[in-house]
């Protein structure tokens, strides 16, 4: 693929993690309190199941090993870690956990492809986590230690499910591919949720709009185009990257809508990530 064409396919992947730099703020301002499972679960399930139904393409049997692994990794697993701990730690330091992810896909890269990535993807891969941190953590916080290793649980399973998705091919659209992981994903969830969760007797009408909004556009939209980027030719470390862009969404939502303020520390930060992404994507997609 041409190098025109591959940074124009990063653009677009890169409104997937913008979109879910809302999650935080959709999660605390606008749904029921202590139900992570119900909200990963309504999040992908009813997603998966209008694109499964548009499609009418199920995996073959010979496939369905693989694709249910990585909607185990991509989507239930990585979904009920992204919400718990959202609900257990503050939206900034559940994001500067998130963002050691890829860290973990180079880790990846590097002992499954015996692939030494380059110094200076690694370098700036750090200085953006370097970045994420003057954004997001501000002032002494208490860190609920389930949070913390859901968030690192998640960032991991994430990330090896980045680098899957760009080895394994399947002869599907991209379309096809998102509802295969969305539906078995939401399947995988739908149990524990009824299990662990009690079904919110009264919903109110922001519960529905936050619902609403996490299924149509954090999970039909944006996933569709995270997967068309990452089955499109992007290398895994460039998607990876990408994610930074969640958080620092985050940060801007809580400016936008609750009203809080933004140091000079925090833009710095934001001028460094942005900074960082870009080297690194001039890095891992030069051809």
């Amino acid at each position: 693929m041409q190098n025109g064409k591959l940074i124009q396919l990063s653009l677009l992947t890169a409104l997937a993690p913008m979109i879910w730099g809302s999650t935080y703020i959709v999660t605390t301002e606008l749904l029921p309190e202590g139900r992570p499972f119900i909200a990963a679960t309504i999040r992908v399930l009813p997603a998966g199941l209008v694109l499964l139904l548009f499609s009418r393409q199920l995996p073959k049997l010979k496939e369905l090993w693989a694709v249910l692994t990585l909607s185990f990794l991509n989507i239930a697993f990585f979904q009920a870690m992204l919400f718990i701990a959202a609900y257990k730690l503050p939206g900034g330091i559940a994001g500067a956990i998130g963002s050691v992810q890829p860290l973990f896909v180079i880790l990846f890269i590097w002992l499954f492809d015996s692939a030494k990535p380059r110094l200076s993807a690694v370098i700036f891969t750090v200085t953006a986590m370097g970045g994420m941190m003057m954004v997001l953590v501000r002032g002494s916080v208490e860190l609920n230690p389930v949070g913390v290793i859901c968030g690192f649980a998640g960032a991991a399973a994430m990330a090896l499910g980045i680098y899957l998705s760009s080895k394994w091919k399947f002869g599907v659209s991209s379309l096809t591919f998102t509802g295969w992981q969305l539906f078995f994903g939401g399947v995988m969830l739908l149990p524990v949720a009824l299990l662990l969760e009690p079904i919110p007797e009264a919903l109110v009408l922001k519960n529905y709009i936050g619902y609403a909004y996490l299924c149509v556009f954090g999970a039909l939209i944006a996933y569709y185009l995270w997967f068309r980027g990452i089955t499109g030719g992007l290398p895994p470390l460039a998607v990876s990257l990408l994610g930074f862009l969640s958080p620092v969404t985050a940060v801007l939502n809580d400016r936008l809508f609750l009203g809080k303020s933004l140091t000079g520390v925090q833009f710095a930060g934001f001028v460094l990530v942005l900074f960082s992404i870009a080297m690194v994507q001039r890095s891992v997609l030069k051809k």
